[in-house]
């Protein structure tokens, strides 16, 4: 039969989905892949990739679609000259393609979504907060970015101005504050992947991703710099095993607070301080709106061109991204979709309600 290997290949890649669809309902067999077969499957391809200065899985996606583009072509004109065939064959193979791949993503990132979150493991809670909780860590996350506003560099306009290229260089220990606390977030130093297609990105809404693939972390470097260090600190601890976006985002804002780096402080402390003052304005206006008067100049103009640059990206395009991967995280049974982004809310405030009561 024509086309067998394609169609045993689809039938191999639909039995594969099946068999994660049952293996993701066992926590102890999905602890013992993460740990056994995924995590260290993504280090040794994180460290083959690692010398290189792109991003290898930008560039094998790019290599991808232009190959299938070319082919299209090429089964286009053979269908126009006698081969009827030559499209549907063509769609079979993209098809076996598209599912191995989502097969790999799957097996090497879809089952950390079923293993130990990083909450059990740190013996955190993530439970509901108060009001009265939620304003107190809000203003000490303010008070902190508000000290630190005017040590570090700032253009004429007065927004941040520490140059891309230093931060991506700079990203050497950005962890060693942290696993002292929480040692399974211990992991090999891998450098940060500039995007090359970073505009792109910032039209479907994203500033950052892991590949699983590649193990690689690349970053949107078109965007404000102000938030690059806390969203490099974000996808790092996607390398270091922590799934969950919004677990991702609090290990990201804590690995940047204590990373002893000037510019990551101030970013983890005002990233920090920008998902806990939106989660306030749902919860008390007023008491967001006094907290936000009383930030300095600095931080106004940071969030003012980050503001400003984000609203010059909406559109179509970007919600379709944002549909996509909310849909996405979904299906990983991520049922807070695209909104987990600020459910590290409840983490903060557990972690810093203490203090912030000082």
């Amino acid at each position: 039969m024509a086309h067998r290997a394609a169609l045993a290949g689809l039938a191999g890649a639909a039995a594969a989905l099946g068999l994660f669809d049952l293996a993701r309902r066992s926590r102890r067999a999905m602890d013992w892949w993460v740990d056994s077969v995924s995590m260290p499957v993504k280090r040794a391809l994180g460290a083959a990739c690692d010398p290189l200065p792109f991003s290898v899985c930008e560039a094998g996606a790019t290599l991808l679609i232009l190959g299938a583009l070319a082919l299209l072509g090429r089964a286009v004109w053979r269908a126009a000259h006698g081969s009827p065939a030559a499209l549907a064959a063509w769609g079979l193979h993209l098809a076996v393609l598209v599912l191995w791949g989502y097969v790999g993503v799957c097996a090497l990132w879809g089952t950390q979504y079923y293993a130990a979150s990083f909450a059990e493991k740190a013996g955190m809670t993530d439970g509901a907060v108060s009001t009265e909780q939620l304003t107190a860590v809000a203003a000490y996350f303010g008070r902190q970015a508000s000290a630190l506003a005017d040590t570090v560099p700032r253009d004429e306009t007065g927004c941040f101005a520490v140059g891309r290229g230093e931060i991506m260089a700079d990203t050497a220990g950005a962890y060693d504050g942290l696993t002292a606390r929480w040692p399974f977030l211990a992991g090999p130093e891998r450098r940060a992947k500039p995007a090359f297609y970073s505009k792109l990105m910032s039209a479907w809404g994203f500033t950052g991703y892991l590949c699983p693939l590649t193990g690689e972390s690349t970053l949107n470097v078109d965007c404000p710099a102000v938030f690059l260090p806390v969203t490099i600190a974000h996808e790092y601890a996607h390398q270091r095993g922590v799934a969950a976006e919004q677990e991702a985002n609090f290990v990201g804002i804590l690995a940047s607070i204590t990373s002893g780096k000037d510019a990551w402080v101030y970013s983890g402390w005002l990233y920090g301080y920008l998902h806990l003052s939106n989660a306030l304005w749902r919860a008390d206006p007023e008491a967001a709106a006094a907290l936000s008067a009383s930030l300095p100049a600095g931080i106004q103009a940071d969030f003012a061109a980050n503001n400003a640059y984000w609203a010059s990206w909406e559109g179509p395009v970007r919600e379709v991204g944002e549909t996509v991967y909310d849909a996405f995280l979904h299906s990983y049974g991520q049922e807070l979709g695209m909104q987990s982004y600020g459910a590290c809310v409840d983490l903060l405030v557990e972690a810093f309600w203490p203090a912030a009561q000082n």
